[in-house]
């Protein structure tokens, strides 16, 4: 579903992304790891076609995505869901008006449907009776919830999860993990995580794929990462200091 080649990406004299390729198949949960600031967010970008590759393709079934533009774009992008880092509600917006605005600004059904659907979502991620709420009447993992029924509110084919764990406790996180595992489960959707958390991505993952130095240097399912000899992902999956990865790189 997802393929990609050659990826480059410099902000001026700082190189993101160097001739980076990743394939990930329709179905499967992808969990890509690696330190913050490495680039993670930034792929998911290029993935979605926010950002522009300095070189390099990036195929959303067969479509190079870097290459489409207006509408053709846009039909690309209905395929996908996102979870942002920090949820992203619009503050002045209740929640379903929240969960419904893709619906609202793309789909153009009745009010009813709308409603409909996003009662539906809500119950997916364990949420009820809150739509009248703002998202500051809210705890972290309620926003969280409430933009994770947003992502799915549209019945995408592909959820792209940005750090789903930060900003939760360990116990309202292991929550978000298996949700995301259910509604992988339950809805049969690609879906790609980004995460320095190793507990998140062991639990929610098919495959792992480690970006470091702005290249994919290993990939595995969660029990071949685990048992790696490659001594840069040791150390990062160890949380270790002392190691090829220098505190400062």
């Amino acid at each position: 579903m997802i393929e990609i080649i050659s990826l480059c990406k410099n902000f001026g004299d700082h190189v993101v992304l160097s001739n980076l390729n990743l394939t990930i198949n329709t179905g499967e949960t992808t969990v890509i790891i690696g330190r913050s600031g490495c680039g993670k967010s930034v792929l998911l970008k290029h993935i979605i076609g926010i950002l522009k590759p300095d070189s390099g393709q990036a195929f959303i079934d067969g479509k190079d995505i870097i290459k489409l533009t207006g509408r053709t774009l846009s039909e690309i992008r209905m395929k996908f869901g996102m979870l942002f880092q920090g949820a992203a509600l619009f503050d002045s917006l209740s929640v379903w008006e929240n969960v419904a605005f893709g619906m609202m600004e793309h789909d153009h059904k009745q009010k009813d449907e709308v409603m409909n659907r996003v009662t539906e979502c809500l119950g997916l991620v364990g949420l009820s009776g809150v739509e009248e709420l703002k998202p500051a009447e809210l705890s972290g993992g309620m926003r969280k919830r409430v933009g994770l029924a947003r992502a799915i509110c549209m019945k995408p084919e592909i959820i792209l999860y940005d750090e789903p764990t930060t900003g939760v406790d360990p116990i309202m996180g292991d929550a978000i993990n298996t949700l995301i595992r259910e509604l992988h489960d339950k809805l049969k959707v690609t879906s790609v995580a980004v995460t320095h958390d190793m507990t998140s991505a062991y639990k929610i993952a098919d495959k792992i794929a480690m970006l470091y130095n702005g290249r994919i240097i290993a990939v595995g399912t969660p029990g071949e990462i685990k048992n790696t000899r490659d001594p840069v992902v040791k150390q990062f999956i160890h949380g270790e200091a002392r190691g090829p990865i220098t505190i400062g790189g």
